[in-house]
């Protein structure tokens, strides 16, 4: 018997390496394998200002349709919009994403980022692209019940420069900017669940109210609880596959 396939996503600014923590907690019946997103590691750029289309077309191969996708941040919003141009997968997993990434800019909006704040990080991005990484870095460890040790494992697994150059950077900021989801997750192709850390300071309370919730932690699970992480995500998985075959 084939084991279940999981492929893993990872978000803006960290590379695959944002999963090894996992890797001790997979499941002998299951096999996880990180894709990565064209311009990080060694995997050749798009162009600058490429399109959802042009992504789709270099993620065709890579993004096996047999497979459950584990998509965590910006990787869950591009996976979600690429089920728009590719064979969808056995199921989606959307870990620390929503149906878009910024709220509605109104000061009653407690949690999660407004447009105005992913602006200002865009501006400050042009001005010094590797110090506006780092402060991310460290924004997205704090909802975790220990944001230091998190921090240092980040830094840690990915050094001190990022893994993908300033264009493809910049182009994964404009996307997290424009992509609205909505229309997608309301009749998608394939099983969906949302997975989201109860002190994730990079969502909105209204999107963790319509998720799974991850209990004490924040937008990184895999760094402070690897092994709990991995067991949630075993379950959802094997519970899509069960829903794929039976529809068969």
């Amino acid at each position: 018997m084939q084991p279940l396939r999981l492929i893993l996503l990872s978000g803006w600014g960290i590379d695959q390496r944002i999963w090894q923590p996992l890797e001790a907690h997979w499941p002998t019946d299951l096999a996880a394998q990180a894709v990565e997103w064209p311009g990080y590691g060694d995997t050749p750029s798009l162009e600058a200002n490429a399109t959802l289309e042009e992504l789709a077309d270099t993620m065709a191969e890579p993004l096996a349709s047999d497979a459950v996708w584990v998509s965590w941040s910006l990787g869950g919003l591009l996976a979600t919009a690429l089920l728009a141009y590719l064979t969808p997968p056995r199921g989606l997993i959307l870990l620390g994403a929503g149906e878009a990434f910024c709220v509605k800019d109104d000061v009653s909006a407690k949690g999660g980022v407004t447009s105005a704040e992913l602006s200002a990080f865009q501006r400050a991005f042009q001005r010094d692209p590797t110090a506006t990484w780092q402060h991310f870095l460290r924004w997205q460890t704090q909802g975790e019940p220990g944001p230091r040790q998190a921090y240092r494992q980040l830094r840690d697994l990915l050094g001190d420069t990022p893994p993908a150059d300033s264009p493809t950077l910049a182009t994964g900021l404009h996307w997290l900017a424009t992509i609205d989801n909505r229309p997608r997750l309301a009749a998608p192709p394939c099983p969906v669940v949302r997975l989201i850390g109860d002190h994730d300071p990079l969502i909105s309370p209204a999107q963790r109210r319509i998720s799974a919730p991850l209990s004490d932690v924040g937008h990184c699970p895999m760094l402070s609880q690897p092994q709990a992480l991995a067991t949630a995500l075993t379950h959802h998985a094997r519970q899509m596959a069960n829903v794929s075959t039976a529809a068969l």
